[in-house]
């Protein structure tokens, strides 16, 4: 089996299309999708269009369950209501152009994923963690930055799941850990290649470079092999995007990898 993973596009349609091109060209037998569609400042329904079409196993990431998080205590009519409110109120949100661009069917079907899947037997992918969407699985915040989790922490978080492979994103970084058993990989982000997260603890997220990550996996030999692929694509015409619509800190992402 040779298996295609992406992740994290966040509305990055035109480094979206190049990675699809070069999973084109690598003979893949299926394509995973680890969540995150489409919330940033840059083409949210064009993505979910694409995407739409093509059907690819997908998890739900933190920022799709977002889109339209229910409000305790509310109906089903008003928590959405309140939610979309909420989410386009916040300038810094990443879901405000995605809620503005997308129908209210799209923003649920998204919100609504699954949190993990089985796309293959013994093949796990979650967005996060298999039991959260907004932990990260392989790394840590240390002095601000994200670095290479403790084989305890990952041993905490992978908690009785005996998967063989277990297929994760969220941190936007290209990762691969095994331990004991169990191989797991983070494919890199799509199209978000850095990020500052001003949530306690506040850090930054830096790859270093502008292109679109995902990742190869083969199995051919009768263990997985993992080749990490970064792509080359116009990133100065999405860096354009994303200071046109207000949000310099994604230009400088985009353009650089980098966000200081």
């Amino acid at each position: 089996m040779r298996l295609a993973v992406i992740a994290d596009v966040h509305g990055n349609v035109l480094a979206l299309d190049a990675v699809l091109a070069d999973i084109g060209r690598q003979g893949v037998d299926k394509t995973v999708n680890l969540g995150d569609v489409v919330s940033g400042p840059l083409w949210p329904r064009e993505t979910y269009e694409r995407l739409a079409t093509l059907g690819f196993p997908t998890v739900r990431g933190n920022h799709d369950r977002a889109l339209c998080d229910p409000v305790a205590g509310l109906g089903p009519s008003n928590s959405y209501a309140v939610a979309q409110l909420r989410v386009a109120a916040n300038p810094r949100s990443w879901e405000r152009q995605a809620v503005r661009d997308l129908a209210a069917d799209a923003c649920k079907a998204l919100a609504t994923l699954p949190l993990t899947l089985e796309p293959l037997p013994g093949v796990v992918a979650c967005h996060g963690t298999p039991t959260s969407d907004t932990t990260y699985f392989l790394e840590q915040v240390t002095d601000g930055a994200l670095r290479l989790a403790s084989v305890a922490s990952i041993r905490q978080q992978l908690g009785s799941l005996t998967a063989s492979l277990v297929l994760c994103g969220h941190t936007h970084v290209q990762r691969l850990v095994q331990i004991g058993g169990t191989l797991i990989v983070n494919p890199g982000s799509v199209g978000c290649p850095a990020y500052v997260d001003d949530s306690p603890p506040a850090h930054v997220c830096e790859t270093g470079s502008p292109h679109a990550r995902y990742a190869i996996l083969d199995d051919q030999s009768g263990a997985w092999s993992v080749e990490h692929r970064a792509i080359a694509y116009d990133w100065a015409v999405a860096s354009a995007r994303a200071a046109a619509n207000g949000r310099p800190e994604w230009a400088m992402a985009l353009a650089t990898g980098r966000v200081r």
